[in-house]
């Protein structure tokens, strides 16, 4: 969707701001440019909707080369978000957020009825927030508008700069989960631009590390924090890389370990008995259906009854698919020594630190050899 070839950006003064990038975006992918100040990443930005016209190369969107493009057309085009949003003041919220569609010849009605679709996503109720003006708003809020304003006429491309540096961290947060819960339903093309590493990891399919002028590593996030191109991105991620990583590792059936279970229904003697026979101190109660239930106790079943009676609920468990982090994160907040890991209310096993830990490094290996997790033989990794 997005190419750049051989593109350079010197100013007249010599200062080479971008020099020779040449890197490929694909359609529907969210790649973050991330870099100290004055490495070249908003200039990367700021030439594809031609704010900042290249010395030389090209820059293509969608297969057509942007130079031979009108700039007003070609932005109208293309969603752009700034750290300060750049609201309207004397205009609505539902008004600021239909300007560009009112702009390419939308009638009225169906601008506004965009803008409203749009703050709904963006987590907005527009019969609240469409009357209000942006000084009513708080930082959070005006920079979802500024979100929805980009994507009112459905540009294929989305560009974000620093978006949610202006807000204070809890804020931050809330607003990156909602910009991914919102990416995934619409799938837009988006370039990123952050100096956070944490941020880039957190939101980019793919990561661009620049140096000056120049990117040092151009891959997944995974890759960039498991086996760093350059010891100049070794550097820029940082020493606790590996903890970041887990934020990009999802737990995956594999990685679990698979403790005693009981029924629901079950007398509780003979499942006492059972785990006496397997030496264990607690087991995981499941339904019929194999939903979890929550856990007991070895000692507790000895008092007879059924498993029903006795069971407690489990606190302790995170969905398959979720970042290592979180599993990692729910182990301290309950003091565990392990977590569940569910589809949907079906149990699936446990994650333990020792699983929580060979995942991650299974993980590293896997992106090294470019090949699945499950076709890495941890022994060999072990032992490297």
């Amino acid at each position: 969707m997005i190419r750049f070839e051989q593109v350079t950006k010197r100013y007249p003064d010599g200062t080479t701001a971008v020099d020779g990038l040449s890197f490929e975006v694909s359609k529907g992918e969210l790649v973050t440019l991330v870099g100290p100040s004055g490495c070249g990443k908003t200039t990367t930005m700021m030439m594809v909707n031609r704010l900042i016209e290249p010395t030389s190369g090209r820059i293509l969107v969608d297969g057509e080369d942007i130079a031979k493009v009108d700039p007003v057309r070609l932005r109208r085009r293309i969603g752009y978000v700034i750290q300060q949003v750049g609201l309207f003041p004397h205009r609505t919220v539902l008004d600021n957020t239909a300007t560009v569609p009112t702009l390419v010849g939308w009638k009225r009605a169906k601008a506004r009825a965009r803008a409203a679709e749009l703050l709904d996503l963006v987590g907005l109720d527009p019969k609240t927030f469409g009357s209000r003006y942006p000084d009513q708003l708080s930082g959070g809020q005006r920079q979802r508008v500024g979100v929805a304003r980009a994507l009112a006429a459905d540009p294929p491309v989305l560009l974000m700069d620093e978006p949610f540096g202006a807000v204070d961290p809890v804020v931050r947060e809330q607003l990156q989960d909602e910009f991914l819960r919102m990416q995934a339903a619409v799938r837009k093309t988006v370039l990123l631009v952050t100096h956070d590493i944490e941020e880039a990891v957190r939101l980019g399919d793919r990561i661009a590390v620049y140096g000056q002028g120049r990117i040092e590593q151009y891959d997944t996030p995974g890759a960039v924090l498991g086996t760093p191109a350059t010891p100049y991105v070794a550097g820029f991620v940082g020493a606790d890389r590996g903890l970041k990583r887990l934020s990009v590792t999802e737990i995956e059936p594999d990685d679990l370990e698979q403790p005693p279970v009981v029924r629901l229904d079950e007398p509780a003697e003979r499942a006492a008995g059972r785990l006496r026979a397997e030496g264990a101190r607690w087991a995981v109660v499941l339904d019929a259906d194999g939903d979890l239930h929550g856990w007991v106790g070895a000692e507790a079943l000895a008092g007879g009854g059924t498993v029903a009676a006795l069971v407690h609920r489990m606190n302790s468990w995170v969905p398959v698919g979720a970042p290592l982090k979180q599993a990692f994160g729910v182990m301290l907040q309950h003091d565990a020594g392990w977590v569940a890991v569910l589809d949907g209310a079906r149990f699936l096993g446990v994650l333990t630190p020792a699983k929580l830990h060979e995942a991650l490094r299974r993980s590293v290996d896997a992106d090294a050899l470019g090949v699945p997790r499950g076709q890495v033989d941890f022994d060999s990794v072990a032992d490297a």
